[in-house]
């Protein structure tokens, strides 16, 4: 055990999410093309995750391909599906031997059929780990969500009496997890990007200008400090003193 994890803060994150940006600009800042970006981002996220483990985080949310994305170029879009594909075939005996259980947020339909199978069989082969829950939100919007949530209620023919935010939650990919305590956000961009809408709502956010590829323990460490000093009021406030 190393001094980050001897010198970690009382209060940690149980569900901790990270919007994984700045994969293209680190790729140009090295003089390098996108996919090197998108790469070195993938190889980030094992050392991320073993973090994670170490530091206590219980839930880990990325965002990993939004409904957006599918207005990028052709071929980055197919060098990201490509990347999806290899990590499965590349991490998953690792990722359940470390008790990793992952689960996918978002559509399939979309997704070539050779890797929807291979989605569903890795979440399915992970579903009893308990050690680190990874959420990976692939071609997944909120708002998309919700959206979805919604019509998902009406054709369960729920009627407008029942409808309230328990139950909204129960038709959200996230269905039964807390909500995250803590939005990361890489590269220095201030704004959500379409990324867990209704789940962040009360979510301290933590924007650092590192770019994701750099994004390592220490800077991990550092927002979780951050989190630590932030007072949670939920838009409440502390009784007066008497």
């Amino acid at each position: 055990m190393d001094d980050l994890a001897l010198n970690l803060p009382e209060r940690i994150p149980y569900h901790l999410a990270i919007i994984m940006d700045g994969n293209g600009r680190w790729a140009k800042q090295h003089g390098k093309p996108r996919h090197f970006g998108h790469q070195a981002g993938t190889e980030n996220l094992r050392r991320i995750l073993r973090a994670c483990s170490e530091f206590g985080i219980k839930i880990l949310t990325i965002y990993a391909f939004s409904t957006e994305n599918w207005r990028r170029p052709p071929a980055e879009v197919s060098f990201l599906m490509r990347i999806l594909e290899t990590v499965i075939d590349r991490e998953l005996d690792d990722l359940h031997a470390n008790g990793v259980q992952l689960r996918h947020i978002g559509h399939l339909e979309g997704l070539q059929d050779h890797i929807q199978r291979k989605i569903r069989q890795a979440v399915e082969r992970t579903r009893n780990n308990d050690r680190l829950i990874l959420n990976v939100a692939f071609n997944y919007g909120g708002r998309d969500e919700i959206v979805e949530a919604v019509r998902r209620i009406i054709r369960d023919g729920v009627s407008v009496e029942q409808v309230d935010e328990t139950l909204m939650e129960y038709y959200l990919s996230t269905a039964g997890q807390p909500h995250p305590d803590l939005v990361v956000r890489t590269s220095g961009e201030v704004r959500v990007s379409n990324f867990l809408v209704w789940q962040a709502a009360y979510a301290e956010y933590y924007i650092t200008p590192v770019f994701w590829p750099d994004f390592d323990r220490v800077e991990l460490h550092k927002a979780l400090h951050a989190f630590a000093a932030r007072e949670r009021r939920f838009g409440m406030v502390e009784p007066p003193e008497v």
